[in-house]
């Protein structure tokens, strides 16, 4: 049973999520990261890298560029009342890892969750 709400007093919930990505297009992704990156309001002069290293770093890992695009603020945009105030977020390679497995199955060669 959720507590009551009562105005002034927020509760503070926890959302744990799990999500599968197939990628056709690589380029597409890693490009969408390296163009993030350019318009992100970076003071590149405060930086070990340049804009050119971190975006060759983008490029040469898939990972590392889905990660950068996940934008977790979205899940609750025009949800009044709500807003995300931290989070953790990565992107891993190959199958489900073994933590996330409880309550999910394998999905199909279609891309539909079978359960």
């Amino acid at each position: 049973m959720l507590p009551v709400v009562t105005k002034g007093k927020p509760v503070v919930l926890q959302v744990y999520c799990r999500v599968e990505v197939v990628i056709d297009d690589p380029a597409a992704v890693t490009e969408l990261a390296v163009r993030r990156l350019r318009d992100a309001n970076i003071d590149w002069s405060r930086e070990q890298d340049t804009v050119e290293d971190a975006a060759a770093e983008l490029r040469a890992d898939l990972v590392q560029a889905l990660a950068s695009v996940v934008d977790p603020d979205r899940m609750l945009d025009g949800v009044p009342g709500a807003e995300i105030r931290r989070g953790r977020w990565w992107a891993e390679r190959g199958g489900p890892s073994a933590r996330f497995q409880p309550g999910f199955t394998e999905s199909g060669s279609d891309g539909r969750r079978r359960t």
